[in-house]
């Protein structure tokens, strides 16, 4: 049971700093994200590497 609990906190917890990550690209100036070479319409699958390393 302990290790299901640890399973679902760890699922949690990576999903907020998903959700986090793709909210600070969004909010993200464009000047700084092209200085970045960041796309901003990219957010979601910047934010899904840099969590999940997938």
């Amino acid at each position: 049971m302990a290790h299901f609990m640890s399973s679902v906190r760890d699922r949690i917890e990576k999903r907020a700093a998903y959700n986090r990550t793709v909210r600070e690209i969004r909010n993200m100036p464009l000047d700084v994200a092209l200085d970045l070479d960041i796309y901003p319409g990219d957010a979601e699958k910047i934010a899904y590497h840099a969590v999940y390393g997938r």
